[in-house]
């Protein structure tokens, strides 16, 4: 029998000449399966009520095509509820464009850096709100400034002048040795105490791995205001993985999450890790932390990412999400209505059937997807792994190689079974 093997979609996403090692993309745009623009438009009514089940079922067994990516997206984060109509989603989207336009301009009000096309790596400021005069920051923030140089090191004549070579190394091992040499603050002469909120958001501008789940969203979404709002949604689910508090760092509740399944479902793997001190899973931290994103190509991460929101879908995300603000009428007539299992994601639909009693058993996909990885490589693992370089090693090899259908079918399969023993402990 003939079998599509479907048609390539690195063309959509092109690649600079210059980076040459990039993975190609496994994901294949196949008729009949992967959901195309024909579909897509056939899913709405004429008034624009999405049937969403027909929809999320198709995105689960071929992805979504590049084309219309971006749109879906903003469905399956939860920007737009399936049961509004074209006027409704149209006037929101409005709305919610003059909103990021007014945020967007009290940010550059707060900072210039905002709204510049300047790339932050390093933090600016202090958990206090303090200034941190690190080169690095200096140099990005104020690409077009020259550095401050030591007064010994200028003359009347060149003080205007770029700084040498030599100057510009001294400036640094004076800024990071951060001893008192008469040099002068650059940006900072009017600093004033900051607010909390002010000193939150500045330290996260530099955050790292947030611009992995950000990028794409920039690529699919043609308006800046529309990518946020979708940007902002993923947030909502992943804001744990970002959040850094005394007692705990980040993705460590989902490790340790990942613990436990590996030690239910593959106690001799669990305590393999345990012997080599791996025992709190932090090889898996990338992976949890930015979805993937780093382990596969760009348009292998985007396929794996739309899987796991089809298949833990629920028709109320956007009604928990939306600020009364900014919601439509309609979302208060919607919060009181039992939501139809048909709505639902496939992995969704597992939790509503086994209840949300129990923490333990509600999380996130992407635990259970780490715990597939873990399971295809645990006998290589147990064979191979002295150490924990070695563990790290072995899962490196899923780079660029990671089947993502598969990789969600199992981790569907692995929930299951975890349900079922975790009912009986």
């Amino acid at each position: 029998m003939w079998r599509d093997t479907g048609a390539p979609s690195d063309s959509f996403y092109a690649v600079r000449p210059e980076c040459s090692d990039v993975p190609k993309t496994r994901f294949k745009i196949k008729a009949g399966k992967t959901l195309s623009a024909r579909k897509w438009h056939a899913a709405f009514t004429q008034e624009g009520y999405l049937d969403i089940s027909k929809t999320l079922s198709r995105i689960q067994r071929g992805g979504i095509h590049p084309s219309i990516r971006g749109e879906v997206w903003e469905f399956l984060l939860g920007c737009f509820a399936p049961k509004s109509t074209f006027d409704e989603r149209d006037q929101l989207r409005q709305r919610r464009r003059d909103q990021y336009a007014r945020w967007k301009e009290e940010c550059r009000e707060m900072d210039p850096i905002v709204g510049s096309g300047r790339i932050i790596t390093a933090p600016i400021i202090t958990e206090d709100g303090e200034p941190i005069p690190d080169p690095l920051a200096l140099l990005q923030a104020n690409p077009d400034k020259v550095l401050p140089i030591p007064p010994q090191a200028r003359s009347a004549e060149d003080s205007l002048l770029p700084p040498s070579n030599e100057s510009l190394e001294n400036a640094f091992d004076d800024l990071r040795s951060n001893t008192p040499n008469g040099l002068e603050k650059v940006e900072y002469a009017n600093h004033v105490p900051l607010d909390k909120k002010v000193i939150q958001w500045k330290l996260t501008l530099h955050q790292i791995g947030m611009s992995d789940l950000c990028s794409p969203m920039v690529v699919l979404l043609e308006d800046e205001a529309d990518a946020f709002w979708c940007f902002e949604r993923l947030m909502r689910r992943l804001r744990g993985n970002f959040r850094c508090t005394e007692r705990s760092v980040g993705v460590e509740s989902q490790l340790n999450s990942l613990a436990s399944i590996t030690q239910v479902l593959d106690p001799k793997l669990h305590q393999h890790l345990e012997t080599l001190g791996g025992g709190h899973y932090l090889f898996a931290f990338r992976m949890l932390m930015v979805l993937f994103r780093r382990e596969l190509s760009f348009g292998d991460s985007l396929f794996l990412w739309e899987m796991m929101w089809a298949l833990e879908y629920d028709p109320d995300i956007f009604y928990l999400y939306e600020e009364p603000c900014l919601g439509s009428e309609k979302s208060e007539g919607s919060k009181g209505k039992v939501k139809s299992a048909r709505q639902c994601g496939k992995y969704e639909r597992e939790n509503m059937r086994n209840g949300r009693k129990n923490p333990e058993t509600n999380l996130p996909i992407s635990v259970f997807l780490v715990s597939s990885v873990l399971k295809n490589k645990s006998s290589k693992i147990l064979q191979e792994a002295r150490g924990l370089d070695d563990v790290v090693k072995i899962l490196n090899d899923i780079n660029g190689n990671l089947d993502a259908k598969q990789a969600c079918s199992s981790a569907i399969k692995l929930h299951k079974k975890y349900l079922k023993k975790a009912k009986k402990t």
